[in-house]
């Protein structure tokens, strides 16, 4: 017989799975709760953050592009002039 952390009898069929612990829906329904507490602890930035920050991120995508094509670009032909 199963027993309880307080050393009481386990009650039959009280949602507990083949470990001990709890059954997967209600480790299902646990998870959900928590993912949703965190949620709710989240500071969302205001629209007016967002575009800033989507505005400044693309802004750096498209530099990093340009700076990784230069060197690209320089590097080929530094490649070519040595080797051909």
């Amino acid at each position: 017989m199963t027993q309880t952390r307080e050393g009481a009898p386990a009650a039959a069929g009280s949602g507990r799975g083949k470990g001990g612990g709890p059954g997967y829906p209600a480790r299902l329904a646990n998870y959900n709760r928590q993912v949703v507490a965190e949620l709710r602890k989240v500071l969302w930035p205001t629209r007016n953050e967002l575009v800033t920050y989507t505005i400044v991120s693309v802004v750096f995508v498209v530099a990093m592009i340009a700076f990784v094509g230069v060197l690209d670009y320089g590097f080929t032909k530094a490649v070519f002039e040595i080797f051909s």
